[in-house]
């Protein structure tokens, strides 16, 4: 095979590639950019079309879902290529109580979240970690020797009563109870250790996004995760808060700011209890006292009702809820991180006097747009404080629904 030949074959390859990456990164845009599933308005359904247009894609007739009032509309590309199904849910249209006021956060977990196993300088002079390789940081000790764990308190009497028998735990882990042994040592004090770092509950400062007409609510459009180990707690019981802004450090390229807030845990306080924390943040049941928190009864816009361009944000960084001018700059119908559906950018140069931007603490902060809840600010970027990540509306909606007592 000569040169020429070779090198024929060569470009012949690297042409190939290219369509081929060409052709996935297409298909991802079209998925991103056509929703699976899409709720519509009873009195907007024959704006479908106009809604899902796209000039690649050829939608079909649409085919009936029995006994869900739903129905499916195909479509393939260039009217060829089978793409997908997408499941039209007609709704009715809803309005909730928008708010933006800052709220505290305390959380108890659902046992005793292991963060980390440590070393003990034993009564012998030597290192040791019993922990280590056993329990795994992010485990829930849930058990101690057949008896239910609920806080760190219990255990630590329960380890403090140890006589350097083996104890039998049990550890919730992937949705799994796991049992365990471990072999506590005796450190020079002469206490009886296992050499793990735990913690039972969190708090912090967000931001309250909406109350429904059921008296559910939701906030910060995000999930709570540990510090440590970046996993989603499990929580058993919490509670919101009221809170107040002490100040506010501004956010830079690089430097993402933060709310400083003031939180009492008193019960007179109280606000909330925080029943689910989820993905799509936190949800529960709104107990007031509604003269203490800004609500704005506002109609909800389904997401494909989102477009590019004007809209605000509502935020507390002085002590009351203001309305700042913000714009909508991408749109991800389909995004697999569901509160990272949309881009916004902050255009208000008086929010980005005060914060910079989007700040820690502002995660939860509505989003109106042709005066309707939108959805919420989720993320900052790190590169860039103003501009961030949002969910959708509809998505906070539907979790605040889902797994409440």
């Amino acid at each position: 095979m000569n040169r020429r030949r070779k090198y024929r074959i060569w470009i012949l390859w690297c042409l190939g590639l290219d369509l081929l990456v060409i052709g996935c990164m297409g298909y991802r845009y079209l998925d991103r950019r056509i929703p699976d599933e899409i709720h519509v308005q009873k009195e907007q359904e024959i704006k479908l079309e106009q809604i899902l247009e796209h000039p690649l894609l050829t939608f079909e007739d649409a085919v009936s879902v029995s006994g869900t009032g739903s129905y499916t509309i195909g479509c393939s590309i260039m009217g060829v290529i089978p793409f997908k199904e997408i499941r039209v849910i007609p709704s009715e249209s809803r309005s909730v109580y928008v708010s933006g006021s800052t709220v505290g956060i305390y959380m108890e977990t659902d046992g005793v979240l292991i963060i980390d196993t440590g070393e003990i300088l034993s009564e012998e002079g030597i290192s040791r970690e019993p922990a280590k390789n056993v329990v795994k940081p992010g485990d829930y000790i849930v058990a101690f020797n057949s008896q239910v764990i609920h806080s760190k308190r219990e255990l630590i009497e329960d380890i403090r009563a140890l006589d350097g028998q083996d104890v039998e735990v049990e550890v919730l882990r992937n949705d799994k109870i796991i049992p365990l042994t471990l072999t506590p040592v005796k450190d020079v004090q002469g206490a009886y250790k296992l050499g793990i770092w735990v913690r039972d509950n969190t708090q912090g400062i967000g931001t309250l996004t909406f109350v429904d007409e059921d008296g559910r609510y939701g906030a910060l459009g995000h999930g709570i995760s540990d510090i440590d180990t970046g996993k989603l707690l499990k929580i058993e019981s919490g509670a919101l808060y009221q809170a107040e802004i002490l100040g506010v450090q501004k956010g830079s390229n690089g430097n993402p700011g933060e709310l400083a807030g003031l939180i009492r845990y008193d019960s007179d306080r109280v606000i909330g209890s925080i029943k689910k924390n989820g993905e799509n943040g936190i949800y529960g049941n709104f107990t007031g006292p509604l003269d203490q928190i800004t609500l704005m009864r506002m109609p909800m816009a389904y997401k494909q009702e989102l477009e590019i361009g004007p809209a605000q944000i509502l935020c507390c960084v002085d002590g009351q809820v203001s309305a700042y001018d913000a714009e909508i700059v991408k749109i991800d119908l389909n995004h697999e991180d569901t509160n990272k559906s949309f881009v916004i950018h902050v255009t208000d140069q008086e929010l980005i006097d005060k914060t910079g931007g989007i700040v820690q603490g502002m995660s939860g902060s509505p989003v109106i747009q042709n005066e309707k809840f939108a959805g919420a600010v989720t993320h900052v970027f790190v590169q860039d404080s103003t501009s961030g990540y949002g969910i959708f509306a509809e998505t906070m909606l539907e979790n605040s629904g889902k797994n409440q007592q």
